[in-house]
């Protein structure tokens, strides 16, 4: 492991596989670490295929500092990964991501053209039931406990993996630099934070505008939503495909119902819900390699 600073936080990082390999940037959803289980095996297999890998603990996951800005928690990690290709000569990269690491690498391919070679992403969330979802998830009950109980509230907040409470646990840089945030600021970034879940008709995905994506000019690989996922709809993968151009989609590499699969064994506390992305190594490889559109 490894650290780099990055708009004064600390991000932990791992960089591994062929010195001189094309470079590829793995980013997870949620608020999981590199460390969660299903992420290292499934860039570890990229990497034994000749990639040097990059995964990396987004700012509000894993070992990486707490931060709070930008228009959404997806741009500030969109502009995290920047900085990380940038200061270490690593670009463009080919980058992938699932779920909230689909968003998170729209954005960064949106905002920073010139750091991406090709753009992989599968599990899009989007719509109203997914993105509600996670605003109830990641903002709301953050906006009342600091309202409640200020920032000393937030500091013994738990709830889905990567709460602020776990953050103070594994990084205790954390708790004053929450402090140092302070209440008033956590609550106004919290609010704008809320507008990205906030469905919208010109937002097939939370807080990234269509007229953004269509600027996006990449080849671009879009893995379509399982038939019954309501986390990540198919529609939204669809309209994705629909709005980036000379975009590929492709039914799953995996099976139609590998994330509510995935869930139950994670719940029955046997396997992890990104398990199934080791169906998609072969798809993904050739892809970027050149061997399918």
């Amino acid at each position: 492991m490894a650290q780099i600073e990055v708009n004064g936080g600390v991000v932990e990082y791992e960089l591994f596989g062929a010195e001189g390999g094309d470079v590829v940037t793995v980013t997870p959803g949620g608020r999981f670490s590199k460390d969660y289980p299903g992420v290292r095996p499934f860039a570890e297999a990229l990497a034994e295929a000749g990639k040097r890998v990059l995964i990396w603990d987004r700012p509000n996951t894993g070992l990486s500092d707490v931060q709070l800005y930008g228009a959404t928690e997806s741009h500030m990690r969109a502009d995290t990964l920047a900085a990380i290709v940038r200061d270490m000569n690593l670009g463009p990269v080919f980058a992938l991501g699932g779920s909230g690491g689909a968003r998170d690498s729209i954005v960064f391919a949106i905002e920073h053209p010139q750091l991406v070679r090709k753009l992989v992403v599968w599990s899009i969330v989007g719509g109203a039931f997914s993105s509600m979802s996670l605003a109830g998830v990641y903002v709301m009950n953050e906006i009342r406990t600091v309202r409640r109980r200020g920032i000393e509230g937030v500091l013994e907040q738990r709830g889905p993996a990567g709460s602020w409470a776990d953050l103070v646990d594994v990084n205790p840089r954390n708790r004053q630099r929450l402090r140092d945030i302070g209440a008033e600021e956590f609550e106004r970034v919290m609010w704008r934070w809320l507008e990205a879940y906030v469905p919208k008709a010109n937002e097939s995905i939370p807080g990234v505008p269509d007229h953004q994506m269509r600027t996006i000019a990449v080849p671009t690989l879009i893995v379509r939503g399982g038939e019954n996922d309501i986390d990540h709809p198919k529609r939204t993968s669809l309209e994705v495909h629909s709005l980036i151009s000379g975009s590929t989609l492709i039914d799953p590499p995996w099976p139609e119902d590998a994330w509510e699969r995935a869930q139950a064994a994670r719940d029955a506390g046997h396997g992890s819900i990104f398990d199934p992305w080791m169906d998609a190594v072969p798809t993904f490889l050739d892809f970027m390699d050149g061997r399918t559109q």
